[in-house]
């Protein structure tokens, strides 16, 4: 089993409504997604999926929340912009583009917040 992981990130503010805390109030956060693509068969080339078309897939999903205030967003108008709903999200997102085939399948996103905060979601 193979595993392909690239990584790609963008700032944008959020606040988490109904929270008890600092993160109720409006911040903003260098974000870092990770997307990890599996599978068992490589192709002519020797791989399972070329790291420019997977980068190149993932940054323009995230262009849609760079520099923005994720509340705002129709796709959070209702759920909080948490990194945990962010990560089905951008996984939802890349799991329904057409860049992936063969053996190659979207494994898991991972966001980080922080440098020492992240959620992984897979399905």
């Amino acid at each position: 089993m193979f595993e392909v992981e690239v990584s790609a990130a963008f700032e944008a503010a959020h606040l988490i409504r109904g929270y008890a805390g600092k993160c109720s109030r409006l911040h903003g956060h260098n974000w870092t997604v990770a997307a990890i693509v599996r599978g068992e068969e490589l192709d002519e080339l020797g791989m399972l999926i070329d790291f420019k078309i997977l980068k190149t897939e993932l940054k323009r999903i995230l262009d849609d929340f760079d520099h923005r205030f994720l509340n705002e967003l129709v796709t959070f108008a209702v759920e909080n912009p948490t990194a945990e709903n962010l990560a089905r999200t951008i996984f939802k997102r890349l799991a329904a583009s057409e860049i992936l085939g063969g053996s190659a399948t979207l494994y898991a996103v991972k966001v980080h917040e922080s440098p020492n905060s992240c959620v992984t979601y897979h399905e």
